[in-house]
């Protein structure tokens, strides 16, 4: 959770930024590892699999949305992440 911490300070805009659409790819990451971590060992936790998968669309989203209009945070955000596009 430290990263986190680390990934969120260094994208936040203000000192209580949540909503910026940086800090919430930043947040839902963190929730997908720790979603995707519980689905390997229960596998059939459809309630669970359903949220995965709205928050991933979500994320998908937000940053479609940030490389549509702050590409330089995009890859920035990309490469902290360790995700793939």
């Amino acid at each position: 959770m430290t990263q986190q911490v680390e990934t969120v300070t260094q994208f936040r805009q203000h000192q209580s930024d949540t909503g910026s659409p940086e800090v919430q790819v930043v947040r839902l990451s963190e929730r997908i590892s720790q979603l995707s971590e519980h689905l390997s060992s229960h596998k059939k936790d459809v309630g669970s699999r359903q949220g995965l998968l709205k928050m991933v669309s979500r994320r998908r989203r937000l940053l479609e949305y940030l490389k549509r209009n702050d590409e330089p945070t995009y890859r920035r955000l990309l490469d902290a992440l360790s995700l793939r596009k």
